[in-house]
């Protein structure tokens, strides 16, 4: 099974550590962030990897090659700019078109997230509904919302402040939060349109709308912590020392 981790950002909430280094190797208790869900990844099969990069890439070239890319199959995408997470898993998008894994569905995980998300489960559950794309999602506080119908599929999003961008006439819908880890069918490469830096919720929100199916997975059961604030990092390696979640 192949995965992307999106790891190009700039990490600008994380300064003054990112000020010398990509967000990518910022360490929870001696470990990097890169390294964390390289392991995550593997432990479910996943041992061939492409990474986009860009703030600070040469580091993180230099760092795979000195720890012999941790046993696995990793491919560099350069950005030279920054094209978000839909034109950056479009770049990459040949890496899931070649080889045996041609038509299986991958994993696309950000480097800042840490969780203890079933990705075996969520793989499944995505092949049951035949899913072009299926999200973690958890019912938590969020600045952006998606919203998902009674089945989990998703039908719009919406923010505390604007009125929601609906897709099919939904009376009740759920308010989920992405949580940064999804399942992707390679089909899905074919049907972004999109162009240069985009996001790949707006993918998802326009295929949605074309009655594509599009899913969410529940994963409030588990361990989560978005990584990409100062302060949630000193949080996480509290959590580790506490024993909430192993690295």
């Amino acid at each position: 099974m192949k995965a992307m981790i999106l790891a190009a950002g700039l990490g600008t909430r994380l300064r003054p550590l990112t000020d010398d280094r990509p967000k990518a190797l910022v360490e929870i208790e001696g470990r990097t962030l890169l390294e964390i869900t390289l392991a995550r990844l593997r432990s479910f099969g996943v041992h061939d990897v492409i990474v986009n990069v860009h703030h600070f890439a040469d580091q993180i070239a230099q760092y795979l090659q000195a720890n012999s890319n941790f046993g696995m199959r990793i491919v560099l995408s350069r950005e030279d700019e920054l094209l978000d997470t839909g034109g950056g898993l479009k770049k990459a998008g040949f890496f899931f078109l070649e080889g045996a894994d041609a038509e299986q569905p991958f994993i696309v995980h950000n480097v800042d997230v840490l969780s203890t998300i079933d990705l075996a489960k969520m793989v499944r559950y995505h092949l049951e509904r035949r899913a072009l794309a299926t999200l973690a999602v958890q019912e938590r506080k969020t600045s952006r919302y998606l919203l998902f119908d009674e089945q989990l599929r998703l039908c719009g999003r919406g923010s505390v402040e604007n009125e929601p961008e609906m897709v099919p006439l939904v009376n009740r819908p759920l308010w989920l939060a992405f949580s940064g880890v999804h399942v992707i069918s390679p089909r899905l490469l074919d049907k972004m349109t999109e162009q240069g830096a985009f996001s790949i919720v707006d993918t998802y929100v326009r295929l949605a709308s074309a009655g594509e199916p599009v899913f969410g997975f529940r994963a409030d059961a588990y361990y989560w912590r978005d990584l990409g604030k100062l302060e949630s990092v000193t949080r996480a390696a509290e959590d580790v020392r506490q024993g909430a979640i192993a690295l």
